[in-house]
């Protein structure tokens, strides 16, 4: 179930899209896996099915959803999510590379950082 907060100042579609995306992209919504209907989710969070509608069709631009004639929406596949993981992630590193830059933060301990979390990541 998805939780919507009214009191944030952006669209209702628009907070619908970032927590599918985060399921999706964190592997909480299986890939190919069918998505609500619209009709089931606008009752489920009591708003207007068009909402819905908007949000799907926004993540199906995004390419984490497709539809099926007459079946529905589903997750897309795997390599897919991956792919689209992967280049969001290296946007954001590239944002935070270009933040430290300008902040004078050297090369090196940029990429130590980096490093560290890796090697982290390993000894799990």
């Amino acid at each position: 179930m998805l939780f919507l907060d009214y009191q944030d100042r952006r669209p209702i579609y628009e907070q619908i899209v970032e927590k599918f995306r985060m399921l999706i992209l964190s592997g909480a919504v299986e890939p190919s896996s069918k998505m609500p209907s619209v009709r089931q989710l606008a009752m489920e969070l009591s708003i207007n099915p068009n909402t819905i509608q908007r949000a799907y069709m926004e993540l199906e631009q995004q390419g984490l959803i497709y539809p099926v004639k007459g079946k529905g929406s589903f997750v897309t596949d795997s390599s897919r999510i991956r792919q689209i993981g992967m280049e969001e992630t290296l946007s954001e590193l590239k944002e935070i590379a270009e933040k430290g830059k300008a902040l004078e933060v050297r090369e090196e301990e940029m990429i130590g950082v980096i490093r560290s979390c890796y090697k982290e990541g390993n000894n799990d």
